[in-house]
């Protein structure tokens, strides 16, 4: 353990928040801003180019400025942790869920109050996808079920259970009707949203699934898994085309991944993925080459 702890100490104290560590950038050391809650945050999402969305256990959703860092609006209607935030990219509307097992929408610009409410589920809701146009939904709960909403009237357009799928992480597939969804079962699933039924099912992995990300050209997508001591914990990469198979591997975190996702590719930079863990680290990951 000694090992372990040293290993991760040496890694954080670099990328300290209050620019103490010894590497702080060229742009010198990064800026602090009044806190968007009260409490500790849950979930963050890009919203717009310059903005952001994130929940918190302090039952609120605050859209803030990836530039200067301030709180630009703040949402207040759930009666308990918000769970997960996300918004269809450039959209004005921000869809969050909660413990109180219900999920919200807000508009950007809208003074006051959730401009939609989708109640249905029997636990807590765990899972958000939009699709890229924003008028459909699927959320995804500990009840083991996947709902599909219309965004405009609120309507449940459908509701699939699978037993023991206690739903994780969902997310849509960009330019297709598919959703991608983890689940503690282990397994990663493509849902067909038009008609709410399961598409595809990876083969089973050794620990739960945590999260899950899909590439913007929408080929790969890439779930994570639970761990400890070194044992789980990796990300995997899965072909979305013809083969549907495991691609790829990246191996290296000590304890559960808690987050993957794929990075924005310039033009002479290779294809990236990052990964949190809950040992105190981010990793950034050559997506060919696992390296």
């Amino acid at each position: 353990m000694g090992k372990l702890q040293s290993k991760i100490s040496l890694h954080t104290t670099k990328y300290r928040a209050d620019g103490s560590g010894g590497q702080t950038g060229p742009a010198g050391a990064s800026q602090q801003h009044s806190p968007a809650h009260t409490g500790a945050v849950t979930s963050v999402a890009a919203l717009q180019p310059d903005l952001c969305v994130s929940g918190g256990r302090d039952k609120s959703v605050a859209v803030s400025s990836w530039r200067s860092g301030a709180a630009l609006r703040r949402f207040i209607g759930h009666e308990r942790e918000v769970t997960k935030v996300t918004s269809a990219l450039d959209s004005n509307r921000v869809f969050s869920a909660s413990r109180d097992k219900t999920v919200m929408m807000w508009e950007l610009h809208r003074a006051s109050g959730p401009s939609q409410h989708f109640p249905g589920h029997d636990l807590v809701v765990t899972g958000l996808a939009v699709s890229p146009d924003a008028s459909q939904l699927c959320t995804g709960s500990r009840d083991n079920t996947v709902c599909k909403w219309d965004t405009e009237t609120g309507e449940c357009l459908g509701r699939a259970a699978i037993s023991r799928n206690l739903v994780t992480h969902l997310c849509w597939v960009p330019g297709e009707p598919y959703v991608i969804q983890t689940s503690e079962d282990k397994t990663t699933r493509v849902w067909d949203s038009r008609e709410l039924q399961v598409a595809h099912t990876f083969p089973a992995k050794q620990h739960i699934q945590t999260c899950c990300d899909v590439s913007q050209d929408g080929r790969y997508c890439l779930s994570c898994s639970s761990g400890c001591a070194g044992h789980g914990a990796e990300a995997t990469l899965w072909d979305l085309r013809q083969t549907r198979d495991r691609v790829c591997e990246y191996k290296g975190h000590f304890q559960t991944t808690t987050s993957c996702v794929f990075l924005p590719r310039g033009p002479t930079l290779a294809p990236s993925i990052a990964t949190s863990s809950s040992d105190s680290t981010v990793k950034v990951w050559d997506q060919n080459t696992a390296g």
